[in-house]
């Protein structure tokens, strides 16, 4: 099968774009190809400006508005537009799914399909060097305020160890930064260097509020680390059966001041026990399953 990505650029590191260069690598290792040239169907990663398409499109949703700061109507215009001619939509998670449905109505095709991590390139790459802590702990993002890295540090110094460090992944203007002797700030690292320090680091934080599958956190489980999160959003459907899950308040998906989260209770914990936590994370996997249900759209629209 020949496929036209719609709105990707693989030389970027953002979320969506850092996530189709590892789909796009397993996709080709089992068989597809890519191109402009006659394509069999379209993935359209978020929106599109075209009005429609001559062959089958899959939408892949990784998130849409909400934050009622901002016209969130207007920013997901485009976005509904698209999904509306979608042929097929692919959500990233369940909560991706609730959330879409409630403010662009219920689609007809859709399947959920989680984020996985490239274990190929990870297991070439070495943990960090960095033998100050007996634990070593970590977070990444790209920070804003609802990804709560202040959440991310008390709880930290809360409950680790006085031979435990804390390296922080991500641009933190110094304003931001909560000085400690045990605590470091990384800056921006690039892919291998993140599981370099993911697969040193022995816990990984990400309490982020209505955050929806977050890339990091994949990645981050896939080097080893136990995962430490929200309940509140996606995260927690990737966050693995051994995760630490801080129990908050369910959201009604009303639009809220998404950068101005509640506060959290690190004593609330989920029970994890009957939890029903995503656990294949291998992007082979995963393309298998974009490759099968595109399959199914292409073969229903013929």
């Amino acid at each position: 099968m020949n496929i036209q990505y719609h709105n990707v650029n693989l030389n970027s590191t953002s979320g969506p774009n850092s996530f189709a260069a590892k789909l796009h690598k397993y996709m080709v290792k089992i068989g597809w190809s890519f191109g402009s040239f006659d394509p069999d169907a379209y993935l359209c990663f978020i929106e599109s400006q075209w009005p429609q398409f001559d062959r089958p499109m899959v939408q892949r949703l990784d998130g849409i508005y909400f934050n009622s700061k901002f016209d969130y109507e207007t920013q997901n215009r485009r976005i509904k537009r698209t999904y509306e001619i979608a042929n097929g939509v692919v959500f990233q998670s369940n909560f991706n799914k609730e959330l879409t449905f409630k403010y662009f109505g219920e689609c007809d095709n859709y399947t959920i399909i989680h984020n996985g991590a490239d274990l190929e390139t990870i297991e070439t790459v070495k943990p960090l060097e960095f033998n100050k802590y007996e634990n070593l702990w970590a977070c990444a993002s790209s920070w804003r305020p609802h990804k709560r890295l202040q959440d991310n540090i008390n709880y930290f110094l809360e409950h680790s160890g006085e031979n435990d460090g804390l390296i922080v992944a991500g641009a933190v203007p110094t304003p931001d930064r909560i000085k400690h002797p045990r605590i470091h700030y990384a800056g921006m690292l690039h892919q291998k260097q993140l599981y370099s320090l993911y697969k040193k680091a022995k816990y990984f934080i990400h309490l982020a509020w209505l955050d929806h599958c977050p890339n990091v956190v994949v990645d981050a489980r896939a080097c080893g680390c136990h995962i430490i999160c929200s309940s509140a959003g996606g995260t927690r459907e990737i966050a693995g059966p051994d995760s630490t899950i801080i129990l908050e308040d369910e959201w009604d998906f009303k639009p809220v001041r998404l950068y101005e989260p509640p506060k959290i209770n690190f004593n609330k914990k989920l029970d994890t026990s009957n939890e029903a936590c995503y656990n294949n994370i291998d992007m082979t996997f995963v393309a298998k399953k974009y490759a099968n249900y595109i399959e199914n759209i292409i073969s229903e629209f013929s």
